[in-house]
């Protein structure tokens, strides 16, 4: 299919990507079940199988002219809910302290917050930044490659150290892409109604 058809967005529902990328929503529980129990290896299967299905969902979309709007809100929304299983879980297994996801939690509530205060405004979501991008992916990066550690301990001397030097770097970048949202969200919110917004920070990278 041409490059037209792979960059339409539709409205339609029922695709290969969208039920992929349920299937990817509907593993987060186990996931999390899964950490909570220490089942590591378990746990590393089921974001095994989570990350092919990421992949083969992108793909498909793209090549096949699938790409849908509700696609686009599952994809992040899977990946941001397996960071925050990952997250709880890890965090009650003891592998990583309460603060690290403190930290990265607390930057998705404020840009649900942020959300609010454009919606109260008039205004969508901001466009996502790259920052915000680059700090998804090393966090995805991160959990996996702790988890590792966890359950083959004798790497765990590589594993650490790796891990922590991802999810250190992920939350710092992650903080940083929240800061411009709320910078952009501060200057959208006093552009007069009715003026045509200037194109976003957010934008172009």
């Amino acid at each position: 299919m041409g490059a037209t058809g792979q960059s339409e967005v539709s409205s339609r529902i029922f695709t290969i990507p969208n039920l992929l990328s349920f299937i990817r929503l509907a593993l987060v529980p186990v996931f999390l079940v899964l950490i909570i129990l220490r089942a590591d290896f378990a746990a590393l299967v089921v974001l095994v199988i989570s990350s092919v299905t990421d992949y083969f969902d992108g793909q498909i979309a793209r090549r096949f002219g699938q790409v849908t709007r509700l696609g686009q809100l599952l994809d992040p929304a899977a990946d941001r809910l397996f960071i925050f299983a990952a997250l709880i879980g890890l965090s009650v297994s003891g592998i990583i302290p309460w603060w690290l996801g403190a930290v990265i939690i607390g930057r998705d509530v404020m840009l649900a917050v942020l959300g609010i205060i454009l919606a109260n405004n008039g205004f969508g979501p901001l466009p996502v930044h790259h920052l915000g991008k680059f700090g998804t992916f090393s966090l995805l990066y991160a959990l996996p490659i702790l988890m590792l550690g966890g359950a083959f301990h004798q790497i765990g001397w590589i594993t650490n150290p790796v891990g922590w030097a991802f999810a250190l770097w992920g939350a710092f970048v992650y903080w940083w892409a929240g800061v411009i949202y709320l910078r952009e969200t501060a200057r959208v919110i006093r552009i007069p109604r009715g003026i045509a917004t200037a194109s976003s920070d957010t934008l172009g990278g």
